[in-house]
């Protein structure tokens, strides 16, 4: 004997087919190895993130929490330096790997990126100017790995 599928199974067949063929459907399996890229001291990841950044259309199915308040309560050009972009990063970091249950263990490397990327801001300057840069990120990735837990 055979059976015919009924119409109403067919279509939820078929929903659930493309349930689980779209990709916005779940979070990609490399979800982690993507959040772990981006969140490193290197200029490559810095570099990887702000290009991800300024497409998050095209990471959507990812789920990531691209929201910032960028330096808190800091100034986020403290005396003219642009430190908002090295902020936003830090908090795409805490975020992420908080709501992935990473981060306790993530929080050395985020702080440490951090600084990385405040020290590349740094780097764009040279004699007093750039001590005053320097000693301004210090101040910064301290207040960091002391009092963040955002």
């Amino acid at each position: 004997m055979r059976r015919r599928l009924t119409p109403a199974f067919a279509a939820a067949a078929m929903a659930t087919v493309l349930a689980v063929a779209t990709p916005a459907a779940a979070a990609p399996a490399d979800k982690p190895q993507v959040l772990s890229g981006w969140t490193q001291t290197s200029a490559a990841s810095y570099n990887a993130w702000v290009a991800a950044r300024e497409n998050q259309a095209g990471w959507s199915a990812y789920g990531f929490d691209w929201s910032t308040d960028y330096c808190t309560s800091s100034p986020d050009n403290p005396f003219g330096f642009p430190f908002r972009t090295a902020c936003a990063r830090h908090d795409f970091g805490y975020r992420n790997h908080r709501a992935a249950g990473l981060f306790p263990a993530a929080k050395p490397r985020l702080d440490d990126a951090f600084h990385a990327d405040l020290k590349r801001v740094c780097a764009h300057y040279s004699g007093t100017r750039k001590g005053s840069c320097d000693s301004t990120a210090w101040t910064y990735y301290q207040a960091a790995r002391l009092f963040g837990i955002s």
